[in-house]
């Protein structure tokens, strides 16, 4: 890297005041990086001071708190960050579609004071609370009684998942564990399982970049798709303007990674050059997840990564507000 800046945003008391109050120093040591990971602003266990103090003592210099669909998180983290010495850039999770397929699409470095991306959330807010109901209306018809107000305890003030739902069913007795949880009851076509209406991943590509930020395919590996179908969710994402991809996201194995470059190659020789960048991250929820720490993951020297995209686009991200 050379000798610039790269302009970070920085979540400020004041929306007016919000655009670009820090940079990261070009010379920033990136071996150790994490960008996407979750608090209890959303469905994590550690709040984001503790995550952030969790993610120092691991080693990490830069990281993102990506919590699912909202920002409220970003500035405890940052705060903590600025004392303990390490860099958290605002991010956020988004849900959308793919056609009718749910994927999540990570959005690095945007102002939380962004017009477009508060209504993007304040959406997808309504979306989750009515989509939280009908999950503890299904649950009460197998037997579930309370389901929606063990739910709320659990989730605290950030909004109510199945991750909240699947911890109060471990607590109530009802499953041994979370991941019992979602194999029987919230899992893929389980009674929990929910469809909504999310916004698609073009306009999710749009509202990231209209907040400034860099706009990341989260997990591709996780979705179940074939060879044929991952091919075209990347060709798609790089046609709408997506910046890059999660090369390597929680636990995956060698070979998964080189098909998902080849993959990457593919779409980037098919639109004549243009080059899906790589981005990573530990997909940390909680401290008992050791194939989820924080920092777990590295890039391979020879790919291009996300966060030399800030180099670029630092002109263009001041005037968003």
């Amino acid at each position: 890297m050379d000798t610039t800046t790269i302009p970070i945003a920085k979540l400020s008391t004041k929306p007016s005041e919000n655009p670009l109050l820090r940079t990261l120093p070009a010379e920033l040591n990136t071996d150790l990086v994490d960008l996407h990971c979750h608090s209890t602003a959303s469905d994590g266990i550690l709040s984001p001071a503790q995550l952030v103090s969790r993610a120092k003592s691991q080693g990490v210099t830069l990281m993102a708190l990506t919590d699912h669909d909202t920002v409220d998180g970003v500035s405890q983290a940052q705060d903590t960050g600025d004392q303990m010495g390490i860099i958290v850039l605002p991010g956020i999770e988004f849900s959308c579609l793919w056609g009718r397929r749910p994927i999540h699409i990570v959005g690095l470095n945007v102002d939380p004071a962004s017009e477009r991306l508060c209504d993007a959330i304040a959406l997808r807010e309504k979306l989750r609370h009515e989509r939280a109901e009908r999950i503890a209306e299904r649950l009460h018809k197998r037997g579930f009684e309370g389901a929606l107000e063990g739910g709320r305890a659990i989730a605290g003030e950030s909004v109510l998942g199945r991750p909240h739902f699947a911890r109060w069913l471990v607590e109530a007795g009802h499953v041994e564990d979370t991941a019992r949880a979602f194999k029987r009851y919230l899992g893929a076509g389980k009674v929990g399982d929910v469809r909504v209406a999310w916004p698609q991943l073009a306009e999710t590509v749009e509202t990231i970049h209209a907040a400034g930020g860099s706009a990341v395919l989260a997990h591709p590996l996780k979705y179940g798709l074939t060879r044929t179908q991952l091919l075209r969710l990347l060709k798609e994402f790089s046609a709408s303007d997506g910046d890059a991809v999660e090369l390597l996201c929680g636990r995956q194995n060698p070979t998964q990674t080189r098909e998902l470059r080849t993959l990457m190659s593919t779409v980037a020789a098919e639109s004549g050059g243009s080059q899906l960048r790589c981005s990573l991250g530990s997909d940390f929820h909680q401290p008992d997840q050791s194939w989820r720490e924080l920092g777990c993951v590295r890039l391979p020297e020879d790919v291009e990564p996300v966060w030399n995209l800030w180099h670029t686009l630092h002109r263009d991200r001041s005037s968003h507000t």
